[in-house]
């Protein structure tokens, strides 16, 4: 079984309810994060989800958050890999309850609130996906004039800053280019983003590699404290956010066997339905999208995965 929403019966309130995360506020301050089973691609919800992939996406979350802590401050407000107990002593008494418990327990992360930055902060290391695309058309990413000639999957001279607008439920994230999102969120405060973003791309691909995983890709998501400092927010390097690829069978000039969602996307594609609404995976592409989340959270953390 998967869990496709929450329900916690208005003990909380609603925050809001994204495509993978269940957001309640539980006091002024602070927030509480669910990571539900639902899984997206082409910016449309399946009907039915991934068994157990939020408290996949918590977990691998919790590691980088952890991993990369000293490069930047997040929002968790407990230790990464606290007792699960403890999030509970945070929360309404009523939510210790067997019926709500069994929705919180392994998905659930309190954060601190924070002023988010309206940007999705995509690092691209690789050339690939929609850059593969533009770069064939115009020999640009995102807009920036690449020199060198490339093929598909190729690894760039240096990890570039490729932002997209960050779009509500139901729209689409629309890529711009980095002059685009200096205009958006102020010069500053978008060359300070992506410093920090390419900086955590950098450390994560290299601790990756060691563990036979490229990363050649990734989105974070920042937000600002009550100092304007800026912090990471939202997941961070997981299969949703990322995609992961074997080095073991990587090869320039091809698309490559991924870790991450682009199975579903290829399955959708290949049967005429990315993009489409109301589509229901079938069985085995539930299953064989999971047996992927679950290789890369083994790869990349050293634990063996529990449901």
């Amino acid at each position: 079984m998967s869990l496709h929403s929450t329900n916690l019966d208005s003990i909380l309130p609603l925050v809001n309810r994204g495509k993978v995360r269940d957001i309640y506020e539980v006091n002024a301050s602070t927030l509480l994060f669910v990571a539900t089973d639902r899984i997206s691609a082409y910016d449309v919800i399946m009907e039915n989800g991934i068994p157990n992939k939020g408290k996949i996406l918590t977990k691998l979350s919790e590691f980088w958050f952890s991993f990369l802590y000293n490069y930047a401050h997040n929002h968790l407000l407990l230790e990464p890999h606290c007792d699960e107990d403890e999030i509970f002593k945070h929360l309404p008494a009523e939510l210790s309850e067997h019926k709500y418990k069994q929705q919180l327990v392994g998905r659930s992360l309190l954060v601190k609130k924070m002023k988010l930055i309206p940007l999705e902060v995509i690092v691209r290391g690789y050339v690939t996906g929609s850059a593969w695309k533009e770069y064939k058309k115009s020999k640009t990413i995102h807009g920036i004039r690449i020199a060198e000639d490339l093929q598909e999957s190729q690894e760039l001279s240096t990890p570039l800053f490729t932002p997209s607008t960050k779009a509500e439920q139901g729209e689409h994230d629309e890529n711009i280019t980095p002059e685009q999102a200096q205009k958006l969120i102020g010069k500053e405060l978008c060359d300070k983003v992506a410093k920090i973003a390419i900086d955590l791309y950098t450390k994560a691909k290299e601790y990756a590699k060691g563990k036979g995983i490229i990363i050649a890709d990734t989105k974070f998501e920042f937000g600002l404290d009550e100092n304007d400092n800026v912090v990471l927010v939202d997941e961070v390097l997981t299969p949703d956010s990322s995609r992961f690829w074997n080095a073991s069978k990587y090869e320039v000039g091809k698309s490559q066997e991924s870790y991450d969602k682009q199975f579903l996307r290829d399955w959708l594609t290949s049967n005429n339905l990315n993009g489409k609404e109301g589509v229901s995976m079938d069985k085995d592409i539930a299953e064989k999208t999971k047996e992927k989340y679950v290789e890369a959270y083994e790869a990349l953390t050293g634990n063996t995965w529990k449901d």
